[in-house]
């Protein structure tokens, strides 16, 4: 049994604020004897704003929320999964990138947001990742964590069951999704796909997100939640800021996928025909 917390953030436009919100997280995360701690997406900076956001972006080894999270989960003696932060790439773009962090405080492992969210929603709210972000390139699936082979996603990644299909045959046990919905999409959708990823990939899905009104002027959905392969809603944190803390018990994978082996039947899927 591996006792995991997550921060359920309400993230501002002041990486100096968010990265003592995130080191006070890490802080109690360990005394609450989690041996990993989850973050949101967008932990050390959300400001949609990209005049502002530009004047505080930094590139990833220059990056000081990145730096005192890993100083702190090195102190505190906890694995952390920041999930994401902002940085500076080399084509002049931003990259949403995950970091997995160990106890020791190395970074184990990066993963760079695969899909983009571009969309008019029918709120008048208008998103154009894409004039921002450049897109990730790869799966990344790590070894040795306190969860065993952990997953990576970001948020838009869980439209797109494809790729947690990758992962799970890859032997992933947990795949994260930190995320910042918005509050419509996320009551339409936020535990139906993320209950669906876990029952479809049969493992743990742990989806630490962003909760509230933000600095920037955004509303975000909250319910992070911890889901186990059968689709069991583990825990759910509501609307609230702060921890929430679960515990993972990775033989329930094999109990579950003894009971429905779906994915030892998947079968290539030939090309459709049109008659």
């Amino acid at each position: 049994m591996t006792r995991v917390a997550l921060f359920q953030a309400t993230t501002g436009i002041d990486p100096e604020a968010n990265g003592r919100a995130l080191t006070k997280a890490i802080e109690d995360a360990s005394a609450g004897s989690a041996e990993m701690l989850f973050t949101p997406e967008m932990s050390g900076l959300l400001d949609r704003d990209p005049a502002r956001a530009a004047k505080v972006l930094r590139a990833e080894d220059e990056d000081q929320v990145l730096a005192a999270c890993r100083e702190a989960a090195a102190r505190h003696r906890i694995w952390l999964h920041i999930g994401s932060l902002a940085v500076l790439v080399d084509n002049g773009k931003v990259a949403n990138r995950s970091f997995v962090i160990d106890r020791e405080g190395r970074v184990r492992a990066t993963y760079d947001k695969l899909h983009l969210f571009d969309v008019d929603l029918p709120t008048g709210e208008s998103w154009r990742e894409s004039n921002v972000y450049s897109p990730g390139a790869g799966v990344v699936l790590v070894n040795g964590t306190p969860v065993g082979k952990l997953g990576l996603t970001i948020c838009y990644d869980l439209r797109f069951p494809g790729l947690f299909a990758q992962l799970a045959e890859a032997a992933a046990d947990v795949i994260a999704v930190p995320a910042a919905f918005t509050v419509p999409t996320g009551k339409a959708h936020w535990h139906v796909l993320l209950r669906a990823r876990a029952i479809e990939a049969g493992l743990f899905v742990v989806a630490a997100a962003q909760v509230g009104h933000h600095e920037d002027g955004r509303n975000t959905f909250g319910h992070s939640l911890v889901i186990d392969p059968w689709g069991e809603v583990l825990l759910d944190m509501g609307e609230e800021q702060g921890l929430g803390f679960a515990d993972i018990d990775l033989k329930r994978i094999s109990d579950v996928r003894a009971r429905i082996p779906a994915l030892n039947h998947r079968r290539p899927i030939p090309q459709a025909v049109t008659l």
